[in-house]
């Protein structure tokens, strides 16, 4: 096969291989069939890993960012128990901020983020670092691993403005940010009132009381949400109630809480004390007051005598909380969840201390279920219009322009994009106004998508290798040598025929020219050449047309003896048989 057609077979191979990856990483990139997105970070290949607990499958995050690079914790910190993805993390040693995008989502519903981080000691500095996380354009919180060994697991509740969300790790000067595992849950618009366009809902605990085992944390597929419930033990203060009944929730439960998380519940030990439950406040960089989201579940689990009554009161602060029919009064429904909660954040202060106190009425002490308690985040910085951002990501991928070009565009402002000039607005989300390509070195044309945005000003002087219109970027007429390459061999084999067939001729005709010589002719009569163009050509191969001649030439003597019969006379005249 001639090397030009090597090459391009080769190619042809290579862009199916570059096609059918790109396939891949898109549909890795997709929710599943929950709808949930589970991202390994800094795993290698393209397998996904499985979680021995939840059983759910984890896509390797190649799909999901295009910077930093995959690294593996010291072997100091494997354990056979250890989960899959935290055995290695993505590191990002360049850029101030560097993102992920989890797409496929549905603008303005509501989803569980959950960012997860296990350092391991993986750049050997046996430094943990410290940096911000970013949910989009908006502050989400500060990453503060406090040893190699643990855990950090953030969540947050947002509303989606696109159809995709970012999420971005910033370096504060304080270390390398890493990442171990991504995780996006939806949740029913209905869920979490408190989560809305304008505000998030940051996990500060999220805990089960009841359980007897310290290992027993409760999520997917006990909790179709995976919300993370972990338990609470102290057998030494409370005394803990449970049951093996499904407990239901109530129509139009704002919060769902799972059935396993309900089985059990703690009381006191004596039946005369209540319930205390405190909380110190941890101030944020961007929020040194923040409000707080209280959250309490409770279901009776033992079915009542008649004459027996359990009723509690709920103070926060010093503040007795009402219920939505104004009653100050709690009592739980048997086998049924119920939740105990205010949309308003908390009043700020350092401590927050809760008591369940049991009324004069109760004959039974007080009782909880669980408890959920999240930080309230503005998320009040709007993202770029997402006809901008979608025309920038074009010439990003186009041109593999790198600079700061991570997160959003536009926002916040002290992350911009270099080159990128926005204006900005109360009432709506911030432009790009003009773009300066210039001195990039860029190559190529000016793709399509920036003719959907004409009163966008670019600047690209100083790119000679980019072309700025369709013609422009035709690169030259080459003739194809694949037709020399096959005209070449056809040429010297029918020389090749000629030269034989002529050889054959010549060879012949001196051959009859030496016989004749010796003995009389006779020169025959002139003949007209016959023509069998227009005879029926045989059936099955295909043969070339061609006119035939007769072959005018001399005979001897013997030779027309022969063809005349002795010279015998024919009265048939030119008659031909049949």
């Amino acid at each position: 096969m001639p090397e030009r057609m090597v090459a391009t077979s080769w190619l042809l191979l290579i862009g199916l291989a570059a096609a059918a990856t790109a396939v891949v990483l898109q549909a890795r990139a997709q929710p599943d069939s929950i709808g949930f997105i589970s991202i390994d970070c800094g795993l290698p290949g393209t397998a996904n890993s499985v979680d021995d607990a939840t059983k759910l499958s984890y896509a390797p995050d190649a799909a999901f960012t295009d910077a930093g690079s995959n690294e593996n914790i010291s072997v100091e910190y494997v354990t056979p128990t250890l989960a899959k993805r935290y055995l290695n993390v993505r590191s990002f040693p360049d850029g101030e901020r560097n993102c992920y995008t989890l797409r496929s989502l549905v603008a303005g519903l509501k989803y569980l983020l959950r960012a997860e981080f296990r350092y391991g000691n993986y750049d050997g500095l046996n430094r943990p670092p410290i940096f911000d996380l970013y949910a989009g354009v908006n502050f989400w919180s500060r990453v503060n691993v406090s040893s190699p060994d643990g855990l950090e697991s953030l969540e947050a509740i947002v509303v989606v403005p696109d159809d995709y969300v970012q999420v971005c790790l910033v370096n504060t000067g304080s270390g390398t940010p890493f990442i171990s595992a991504l995780e996006l849950r939806p949740l029913k618009s209905s869920l979490y009132e408190q989560a809305n366009a304008t505000q998030g809902l940051v996990l500060f605990a999220r805990r089960n009381f009841g359980p007897t085992d310290a290992t027993d944390i409760i999520r997917y597929p006990d909790d179709p949400r995976d919300r993370v419930w972990l338990p609470l033990v102290n057998t030494a203060m409370w005394d803990v109630i449970s049951t093996t009944n499904k407990v239901q929730n109530l129509d139009k439960d704002p919060f769902e809480a799972p059935s396993k998380v309900m089985q059990t519940a703690i009381t006191p030990r004596n039946g005369s004390d209540n319930i205390t439950l405190f909380w110190d406040s941890e101030p944020q960089p961007r929020f040194p007051t923040p409000g707080y989201i209280l959250i309490l579940h409770f279901s009776e689990l033992r079915l009542l005598p008649s004459n027996a009554v359990r009723e509690f009161l709920i103070e926060v602060n010093e503040v007795l909380w009402r219920t939505s029919l104004g009653s100050t009064s709690i009592r739980p429904d048997y086998l049924y969840s119920d939740s105990f909660y205010r949309t308003a954040p908390l009043l700020a202060a350092a401590r927050y201390t809760v008591h369940i106190n049991a009324t004069v009425n109760s004959t039974l002490p007080p009782f909880i279920n669980a408890i959920e308690v999240y930080s309230v985040i503005p998320t009040t910085n709007a993202a770029t219009d997402s006809s901008d951002v979608s025309a920038i990501m074009a010439i990003k991928a186009k041109y593999g322009v790198q600079k700061n070009w991570a997160g959003d565009p536009c926002g916040p402002k002290t992350f911009a994009w270099d080159g990128l000039t926005c204006s900005y607005a109360i009432s709506s989300r911030s432009r790009i106004t003009a773009m300066d390509l210039s001195h990039n070195n860029l190559t190529g044309s000016i793709p399509d998508a920036l003719s959907q945005l004409p009163s966008l000003t670019v600047l690209y002087g100083n790119n000679p290798n980019l072309c700025t219109n369709a013609d422009s970027c035709k690169p030259p007429k080459r003739k194809s040598k694949l037709a020399i390459y096959i005209a070449i061999p056809v040429v010297l084999v029918v020389l090749i025929i000629l030269v034989i067939a002529l050889l054959f001729l010549f060879l012949r005709r001196k051959k009859q020219g030496s016989t004749s010589t010796n003995h009389n002719t006779v020169k025959p009569q002139s003949e007209m050449p016959m023509s069998y163009a227009s005879a029926p050509l045989p059936q099955g191969d295909t043969y070339t047309q061609s006119s035939l001649h007769l072959e005018n030439r001399r005979f001897t003597y013997k030779e027309l003896e022969m063809i005349t019969n002795n010279f015998q006379d024919d009265d048939r005249g030119n008659q031909i048989d049949g």
